[in-house]
């Protein structure tokens, strides 16, 4: 789904809210041990290659397509686009979506339990791959905290 502009903050009981991160939009195919990301437009990121290397290390799945951003964070975790630009290190994946996970096509199920399988994907404690956590309902609260 593309990003949506509004103009003011919102709530609703059937929206979940999430951060958007300052990054490159990609897909993360996982198999065969290696992971290979890809960009919106189908073109491999050749030059995140290290990126895709750290992420086969540490994601334990037979195969999965994560849909995520590739991002360069700082210490206090906030994305800066124009190191990413320039391929500076460290280089993170934020995964919001994981849309085949061990040989089943999960695009028709609720993102609720996409979400599920997500976070069994995204291993705890990993600073390579990042799970992009959300709220549900409230867009507002997440507005006002983002604000801060």
């Amino acid at each position: 789904m593309p990003l949506a502009v509004r103009r003011e903050p919102f709530d609703h009981p059937d929206w979940q809210f999430e951060i958007k991160y300052d990054g490159f939009r990609a897909l993360a195919y996982v198999e065969n041990r290696s992971v290979r990301l890809v960009s919106r437009k189908g073109n491999i990121y050749k030059s995140f290659d290290t990126l895709g290397g750290k992420m086969a290390e540490c994601i334990r799945v037979e195969n999965a397509i994560l849909d995520g951003e590739i991002v360069h964070l700082d210490p206090a975790v906030r994305p800066l686009f124009y190191p990413l630009l320039r391929r500076r290190s460290p280089q993170q994946f934020v995964a919001f979506d994981v849309l085949w996970f061990n040989g089943r096509d999960l695009r028709k199920s609720p993102l609720s339990d996409r979400k599920r399988h997500l976070r069994s994907v995204v291993p705890a404690g990993s600073t390579t791959v990042l799970y992009a956590d959300h709220m549900d309902a409230k867009g507002t609260e997440l507005f006002r905290a983002v604000c801060d």
